[in-house]
């Protein structure tokens, strides 16, 4: 066998020898090159220069959509234009007649003027949160009679399923009328369990709808302030309330979403509650008229975010939303980036996939003008839920970089200091008092943007992971010191054979690099510092401290040296 296989060796190098067509490598290398630079005189670089274009056309909507919002909030301080004073507000405590004080009424007498209220409690294995929000419902001051709470649980864990039924149980023997409500499947997840509740027969005398989710805690005085709203105004079909964050000061990341969800709250949904009537329901800590919610056709499990789907069918239909600022609710955010990373892929894909499916509709709609429709496609979903997670990679993070290895690409410097320096300032303003760390969560939100930006890319393809839904996962007091009788309830009798040994032999499991880590990021970042050696090197555009700390930036999350480190189970 040897013999023949050098045989057909020999025999090849032959015929080779004999063919009369030799490779010149150096015409191969100047025909490579000439390719190269017609590639990059004809596609390369006009394609390039196509994308800081429309990065900077992103860049002035953003920037003009963020000098109204502060515009609106400036003038709604300047002239105390609380909701209280543009719309109709009165205690229904004075509505029940006069002489009755308010522990009467709201100890039975005189409390038919009082609606029903339902408050829905929407659960999924909430094992550390649950007491708190239960206990935060049942002591909301309103007359026990015209007061029904319904804890929907979904949970698939048996222990916490069993612990949560206790709670209400316990409650009911102290004089709550609270519900306890199981279904056979978690079909729709959190929008199937919402549109579950409203089919029991006690719903049927309820007016109105108060939606907490189960880390949210409202102080007792939350109906007396928002329900009045929806009583004394007909046309009015959601009050939202803020969030305020118990666990802000935890580590950096909660600092970071503080910094986010305050502009939010504080401009976004105070401009769009004061111009338009509408905002997107953030989906707990706000209260429904029942009748506006059957208007709109109930609820939708049809993308992952089912509140905003019911905001913008509901304004669709001519009703209208109040923000009020001044009602807070406590609630804990993600501590963990891995729990956040989840959320933030539900709160860009919902939004992208939903705008994708209603575009139609909205534009076919009779029953709103043609500035609220304008103001929903373009201001609503474009601007905030498409563009502003496209510029912030396209540009920041690729297009800026990328230009370093192109002399002929110039990027204006309003482009790349001024216009970007006034959209961090008014989105600072939510935030005073973290200020001083600006520039880092501008570089996290840069970095998250690559998450966003390939959720919003699912959610408009409407493929891959564009139905996942994974519940943010909340720590509570888990990762606190806890006294000894605070973990009683989690022991857990285990029995074994005389023969099992009670020390288990441990063994070594083989984490992958890429399971370990965020490969994404850690990608992107040496990219992106590659970028600025090469700008110090060669380049000289002055580009390379920004790709230095943002490369570092993507680095730092990529290795997961940011947010708290979820409790040990073992």
């Amino acid at each position: 066998m040897d013999a023949i296989a050098h045989g057909a060796g020999a025999e090849a190098a032959r015929l080779w020898a004999e063919v009369p067509v030799r490779v010149d490598w150096a015409a191969v290398a100047a025909q490579c090159a000439y390719a190269w630079a017609q590639a990059r005189a004809f596609v390369v670089v006009p394609a390039i220069r196509l994308l800081v274009f429309l990065s900077l056309a992103m860049t002035v909507m953003i920037f003009l959509e963020k000098l109204f919002v502060a515009a609106v909030y400036f003038t709604v301080k300047a002239f105390g234009m609380k909701p209280e004073r543009r719309y109709r507000w009165s205690p229904i405590v004075a509505a029940a007649g006069a002489g009755e004080d308010e522990e009467a009424l709201l100890g039975g007498v005189g409390s038919a003027a009082f609606p029903v209220v339902l408050v829905q409690i929407p659960m999924y294995n909430e094992r550390e949160v649950y007491k708190l929000s239960i206990g935060a419902a049942c002591a909301l001051e309103w007359p026990s009679e015209r007061l029904v709470i319904q804890v929907l649980d979904d949970s698939t864990d048996p222990v916490v399923k069993d612990l949560v039924e206790i709670e209400c149980r316990r409650w009911k023997g102290k004089g709550v009328n609270i519900k306890y409500e199981v279904r056979g499947n978690r079909k729709g997840y959190k929008a199937g369990a919402l549109k579950e509740g409203l089919k029991h027969s006690y719903v049927q005398e309820c007016e109105y709808i108060a939606m907490f989710d189960a880390d949210f805690q409202p102080e007792s005085d939350f109906l007396l302030r928002t329900v009045p709203f929806l009583v004394h105004n007909p046309d009015i079909a959601l009050v939202q309330t803020r969030w305020k964050f118990v666990n802000s000061d935890e580590c950096l990341l909660t600092r970071f979403q503080e910094m986010s969800l305050d502009y939010h709250f504080k401009f976004e949904q105070e401009a769009g509650s004061v111009i338009y009537s509408f905002f997107g329901f953030n989906g707990t800590a706000g209260v429904w008229r029942i009748s506006a919610i059957d208007d709109a056709g109930g609820w939708k499990d049809r993308t992952t975010v089912e509140d905003m789907d019911l905001a913008v069918r509901t304004t669709l239909q001519g009703w209208k939303f109040v923000y009020v600022g001044d009602v807070k609710v406590r609630s804990e955010l993600p501590s963990t980036f891995k729990a956040y990373r989840f959320q933030q892929h539900r709160w860009s894909c919902g939004p992208a996939n939903l705008f994708k499916k209603m575009m139609v509709e909205i534009l076919e709609n009779k029953k709103v003008s043609f500035l609220s429709k304008i103001h929903l496609l373009y201001d609503f979903f474009f601007v905030g839920k498409i563009a502003a997670h496209t510029v912030t990679f396209i540009y920041y993070c690729f297009a800026i970089p990328v230009s370093v290895f192109f002399p002929e690409i110039q990027i204006p410097l309003w482009g790349m200091v001024y216009v970007p320096t006034v959209i961090t300032i008014c989105k600072a303003l939510g935030s005073p008092s973290s200020f001083h760390l600006v520039i880092l969560w501008v570089l996290f939100e840069n970095v998250m943007s690559l998450h966003r930006i390939k959720a919003a890319t699912t959610g408009l393809l409407d493929a891959g992971r564009v139905n996942e839904w994974v519940v943010t996962e909340k720590l509570g007091d888990a990762n606190k010191a806890k006294s000894a009788t605070d973990g009683l309830d989690a022991v857990k009798v285990i029995d074994v054979d005389l023969t099992t040994p009670l020390v288990p032999k441990l063994k070594k499991w083989r984490i992958r690099f890429w399971d370990k880590y965020n490969c994404s990021e850690i990608f992107v970042g040496t990219f992106i510092i590659i970028c600025g050696c090469y700008d110090v090197l060669y380049a000289n555009k002055g580009y390379y401290i920004y790709l230095f700390v943002q490369g570092l930036a993507f680095l730092v999350v990529g290795f997961e040296y940011i947010g708290t480190r979820p409790p040990s189970t073992e």
